[in-house]
């Protein structure tokens, strides 16, 4: 899949549009989902243009790992402890509407399972 540099995310990271930014280093962005399904609900972008997870590859693996461990880092800046859910869809059919890969941080109260 070709990368799309007018979606909501590229947008975002290169300043065009406005986000509530809770964490940002070399390597990704944190922000707060706009429409949250949970008290805690962060979006972790990579820096790098990846559209989806099943366009990953090994040369993402640095980026990939490191948004998972500032998950972490983040969900307890924003009082979650170690009670949170990270989730990642990849493509149309499982909910993915931005492709630009994002990993959804939710947290703030007791999440069920099965999610959906």
């Amino acid at each position: 899949m070709d990368y799309d540099d007018q979606n909501v995310f590229a947008r975002i990271l290169r300043g065009d549009l406005p986000a509530d930014v809770v964490y940002e280093d070399d390597l990704c962005l944190a922000f707060r989902d706009l429409d949250p399904k949970a008290p805690v609900h962060i979006l972790l972008i990579p820096k790098r243009p990846i559209p989806r997870a099943a366009d990953c590859t090994i040369q993402d693996r640095i980026a990939l790992g490191h948004l998972f461990c500032i998950a972490g880092e983040v969900a307890r800046q924003e009082g979650c402890g170690d009670a949170f859910r990270l989730v990642v869809n990849s493509g149309e059919g499982a909910g993915q509407t931005v492709f630009h890969l994002h990993v959804h941080l939710l947290g703030g109260r007791d999440l069920s399972w099965p999610p959906g």
